[in-house]
């Protein structure tokens, strides 16, 4: 049996790629601060894990992670302070990479945003910047780790229903991002199954193409 941990596991994205697992029959892990959370995670199929990784250390998280063939980081901070924004989005996703290297889990799947990068060209003064800055440094720390990594860029997220339609790697987004989070949970779960995505940063939005056919179209 798989058994996959979901770093951030309350979340919208994570609750349903939580469910979607676990109906595949994977064996899943599921990362929560909020203990209050628990009952929530559960219903998806899960197993919760109550642990604060802004506060987890590298060893912490590695000993969380030990036994598990793969791990999706969904976290974030949600906004409010810069300060908490790069503890959370930045370095506590790097810790995570790195526990997952002194682990032995080599499969790692980022999610990320459309347009993340070095190059975000988000203001400073836009209150959007720090996430962006975090994003990016610990999306290029990801590559850089030697892990088995796939990083997902979804466009704006919305509570839509997911259909399993996507755009990928769109070239003019001027007609919109809108992603589904139900669609952003599909994509995880068929990209940890998909090997070949190791290696990969996998763009999408809703669109027209049935997902099988995006990823492929996407290499």
């Amino acid at each position: 049996m798989t058994k996959i941990a979901i770093i951030g596991g309350h979340g919208k994205v994570a609750l349903e790629l939580s469910a979607i697992l676990s109906q595949d029959g994977a064996e899943v892990t599921s990362i929560i601060r909020n203990p209050d959370h628990r009952d929530d995670v559960a219903s998806t199929g899960a197993a919760p894990l109550v642990l604060d990784v802004e506060k987890a250390t590298t060893a912490e998280l590695a000993q969380a992670l030990t036994g598990h063939d793969a791990v999706v980081w969904s976290a974030g901070a949600g906004g409010g302070s810069p300060e908490r924004t790069y503890a959370v989005d930045r370095d506590a996703a790097i810790r995570s990479m790195d526990a997952a290297g002194q682990a032995g889990v080599r499969r790692y799947v980022m999610v990320s945003y459309l347009g993340a990068g070095p190059d975000h060209g988000v203001p400073e003064d836009n209150s959007f910047h720090a996430y962006a800055e975090a994003k990016a440094a610990a999306d290029a720390h990801l590559r850089s780790s030697g892990l088995e990594w796939t990083i997902l860029g979804p466009g704006a997220l919305t509570d839509g229903p997911g259909n399993g339609l996507l755009d990928v790697n769109p070239s003019d987004t001027s007609d919109g991002t809108n992603t589904s989070r139900s669609n952003v949970a599909r994509v995880a779960a068929a990209v940890l199954g998909m090997p070949e995505t190791a290696g990969r940063t996998i763009e999408f939005r809703d669109g027209t193409l049935p997902l099988a056919a995006a990823l492929e179209s996407s290499d």
